[in-house]
């Protein structure tokens, strides 16, 4: 099998989650701006595809080098060994990106790229005429940062955070790999109770009953790299074959999500039942001042609505201020909250243990834990 240089993208605030994420599949790690690198061979692209939660795509480095005119950017683009991944009738769309270099018309990166791209097929594999491009995609990225170019190949298609489950939505849906990152952060183990106040469309309690019972999130879908000639089936094969093995599918969770808005729990419900949680999570309308639960030790994560107009905003407020009420009453709970409100620990009424900086989106929020008290009895 070769060796690539592989990179899985993930969102700002969680390099680390999903370097951990990596790391737990047998790899060692890089981490840098949005970028966690690793070294793996073909069946390290199913695996990680298939397996990571928290990351966006996963990728290959075709190479990287310096560039500041298009002629070296042509160049040094045309002397890497395409045809090693591409084959004669790739579909190779080239998106790109620059930031604080000097090629920064990014159509002309791209078409740079494409161009040199094919003369270099055309003269490995003989053809005099255009390619057709006809056969399998190879999403290629130019990103330059600083006259630094890396080119790669995306072997996901579309992002990770796409389970295949979602029937439907809210208007601000979490993406899926956030919310992943969110029940791992409050690090709870499948024998204690989990609750999301604010489940919205369910995707929460549907990524935690995903990591309560070790089911690969992508086990769901489909992967461009699925369908590239030199990608054999069997490593695919073994890789789902693999997955299908390590879930458990009858470990028992508590896991029960509600909201506000009757409409949203019926999503949620479809949701779950797409996922096969039908029978597994609990899914009820309910107002946050109106929580009640069971058991000790219970973990509570939510993503409460952020507002914008001044009604809105005043309603939030008081929502938390609920929220710091009703939850006090559950001393050996931990409570984790997405917020961009600023003032959220003064209106619930006390200091978080921990905060992270998260992005939801392009929306800058944190994530503040309140850890629960050591039941009397252990």
């Amino acid at each position: 099998m070769t060796k690539f240089k592989l990179l899985a993208t993930a969102a700002m605030g969680l390099e680390s989650i999903v370097a951990d994420e990596v790391k737990a599949l047998g790899f060692e790690t890089q981490n840098e701006n949005g970028k966690v690198f690793f070294e793996g061979d073909e069946a390290a692209i199913a695996k990680a595809n298939l397996w990571l939660r928290t990351a966006d795509r996963v990728k290959i480095i075709a190479g990287e080098f310096t560039a500041t005119t298009f002629d070296e950017l042509f160049e040094q683009t045309k002397a890497l060994e395409w045809e090693k991944f591409l084959p004669v009738d790739a579909n190779f769309p080239v998106q790109g990106k620059s930031v604080k270099s000097k090629l920064y018309s990014v159509p002309d990166c791209q078409a740079i790229v494409k161009k040199a791209i094919v003369e270099r097929l055309k003269k490995a594999y003989h053809r005099n005429s255009f390619l057709d491009e006809s056969g399998a995609r190879f999403k290629i990225e130019v990103s330059i940062l600083k006259d630094k170019v890396q080119l790669s190949i995306d072997t996901s298609g579309a992002g990770l955070h796409k389970r295949g489950y979602r029937t439907g939505q809210g208007e601000a849906p979490l993406k899926e790999t956030l919310a992943a990152a969110l029940v791992k952060l409050t690090r709870w183990s499948p024998d204690r109770p989990f609750v999301d106040p604010f489940c919205g469309s369910g995707t929460i309690a549907i990524e935690a009953a995903m990591i309560g019972q070790n089911i690969a999130p992508g086990y769901n879908r489909e992967f461009d790299s699925e369908f590239w000639p030199w990608m054999k089936r069997k490593v695919w094969d073994d890789a789902r074959l693999e997955a299908e093995e390590a879930a458990d599918y009858d470990q028992p969770l508590d896991i029960t999500g509600t909201d506000i808005d009757h409409r949203l729990i019926e999503t949620a419900k479809a949701n779950a039942m797409e996922a096969g949680f039908a029978e597994l999570i609990t899914f009820k309308q309910r107002q946050v001042k109106d929580f009640t639960a069971t058991g000790e030790s219970g973990v509570i994560v939510g993503n409460p609505p952020y507002g914008e107009r001044i009604g809105e905003i005043e309603k939030i407020e008081e929502m938390i201020s609920d929220m710091g009420r009703v939850f006090s009453a559950y001393p050996t709970w931990s409570v984790y909250m997405l917020s961009a409100a600023e003032n959220f620990e003064e209106l619930y009424g006390q200091k978080a243990t921990k905060k992270r900086k998260l992005f939801n989106g392009f929306i800058k929020t944190d994530f503040y834990q309140f850890w629960g008290e050591r039941p009397k009895n252990t």
